[in-house]
């Protein structure tokens, strides 16, 4: 199979990670993992990707974050979506839906 180089549009990455954490708690290695996972392997996000990402999210209160213990029981700071991140969630994932909407007429127009 062809490896997909896929370049995220400017704030898509904030989205899929909101979306991630709608599951529950977890740190950011998982998160990357998740992504890529459910993606079926389409999209990658590096570490220089995802923390700023993950920073700005913070500073937006729209997730919190804690120091925990991993699976392998290595120090981790795990993410959490909180209220303002839920509701920034549904508007991001209703303009998300329109915009995909819109390209989608566009790409079947003859």
């Amino acid at each position: 199979m062809k490896e997909i180089q896929t370049e995220l549009l400017q704030g898509t990455l904030d989205l899929l990670v909101l979306k991630t954490l709608q599951t529950g708690s977890t740190h950011g290695w998982d998160i990357a993992q998740r992504i890529q996972q459910v993606s079926r392997d389409v999209l990658r996000v590096g570490q220089g990707s995802l923390y700023p990402a993950l920073h700005r999210l913070e500073e937006r209160g729209w997730i919190s974050s804690e120091w925990g213990a991993s699976d392998n029981n290595r120090k981790a700071k795990f993410y959490k979506l909180t209220a303002a991140g839920r509701k920034q969630l549904a508007a991001q994932t209703e303009s998300w839906e329109r915009f995909t909407g819109a390209v989608d007429l566009i790409l079947k127009t003859t």
